[in-house]
């Protein structure tokens, strides 16, 4: 019988797929059930701008041409809002797209990228896929820690990775630990500042990863459209670094990263703050609900820069998840990140925030 394994590219055979926040279709079709609350997958609850939805009905009539390779609208746009040149940017299939970019661009088989543990394990799976090394550090305090990261940096690191907010915790790295953690980098490696809620952040001492390019600081920062902008299911984000290191993407990047409805979504998003200020208050007030009750039942959490709050039970959290999942709210356990008592829970809509806790009082007074 044939061993398909042998025929595999070195390194794959010991990842382990990525496993997204369980769908609410799977949930109704095993369960049986019509109402389910997903706060698993940190999407914005309150869905995109109407004035994205127009653009996507307005664009479907043009879906048998291929879409602009370049999203050169889209690019000068952005371009212009963050004050940088056209070809510092590139767009792309979403941020877990460019991630495979950034390791199809730079990674060579041995060599090592520097990322936290725990974080977005897409950064492990294309450092894997591409042979390189891992290189994990250990979260301090639930926060990247800076220092043991510098310690790991060696002739051998292309990459470090650095989730800010971070995913799973929410917590941010601040201004001047980032600065001095820069100057400590060789002109070797590069920095990739993974800001998907950069959106969301409220504190005033967060770094803006944009603001620090320039210089001799290899550095790229990512930026999404599935967070604030309600796109996920469209698959949207974009780098923004210097022309030299952001044209060294543009060579591995794909043919037609962006489809059509993706982008003319994302420039009607853009033109919609209304929308945008919306959902920032929705997602305070929903962050202050949940820390009081949190406070009420017992229940530990890490505070967070994000539209997620990182809970510790105490307790087995794939129990609550279980027990949770029966009652149609659908939660992340933390077991995927050897965090077995812990749980990242999406900050929903006021109800679905007010159904959480209604469920959870009842679940913890019985187990």
């Amino acid at each position: 019988m044939r061993d398909a394994t042998r025929l595999a590219r070195k390194g794959i055979l010991g990842l382990k797929p990525y496993v997204p926040g369980k769908p609410i279709e799977e949930v109704q079709r095993e369960l049986g059930l019509k109402e389910i609350v997903k706060l698993a997958s940190n999407e914005n609850p309150n869905g995109p701008s109407p004035e994205a939805i127009r653009a996507i009905k307005a664009e479907l009539e043009s879906i048998y041409q291929y879409p602009d390779p370049s999203c050169t609208l889209l690019r000068r746009v952005v371009a212009t809002r963050l004050e940088v040149r056209e070809d510092m940017i590139t767009v792309a299939n979403g941020c877990d797209n460019i991630i495979y970019m950034i390791g199809a661009a730079f990674v060579n088989e041995g060599d090592e990228v520097i990322m936290a543990d725990p974080t977005f394990p897409v950064y492990e799976s294309v450092t894997r896929i591409m042979g390189g090394r891992p290189v994990p550090v250990k979260l301090k305090n639930y926060i990247h820690d800076l220092d043991g990261m510098a310690e790991r940096i060696s002739p051998e690191t292309k990459l470090i990775f650095l989730c800010n907010p971070n995913n799973p915790t929410g917590t941010i790295v601040p201004r001047a630990a980032l600065n001095r953690f820069l100057a400590l980098l060789p002109d070797h490696v590069v920095l990739i500042l993974d800001e998907a809620y950069f959106d969301y952040i409220s504190e005033r001492d967060y770094p803006d990863g944009v603001s620090l390019l320039g210089g001799d600081l290899n550095l790229i920062a990512l930026r999404t459209f599935s967070k604030i902008y309600g796109l996920a299911g469209l698959r949207i984000g974009f780098a923004v670094g210097d022309g030299d290191l952001i044209g060294l993407l543009e060579r591995v990047r794909e043919p037609f990263p962006v489809n059509r409805v993706a982008q003319a979504a994302a420039l009607a998003a853009l033109r919609d703050e209304a929308h945008v200020e919306r959902v920032l208050r929705i997602n305070e007030e929903g962050k202050a609900f949940l820390y009081e009750q949190f406070r009420r039942l017992g229940i530990d959490y890490v505070p967070t820069e994000s539209n997620f709050i990182f809970v510790d039970f105490k307790r087995d959290s794939q129990e609550i998840y279980d027990a949770l999942l029966k009652e149609g709210v659908i939660i992340r356990p933390g077991s995927i990140w050897d965090y077995p008592t812990c749980a990242r829970i999406t900050i929903g809509t006021m109800d679905e925030n007010r159904t959480l806790i209604e469920k959870l009082e009842v679940i913890l007074g019985g187990i």
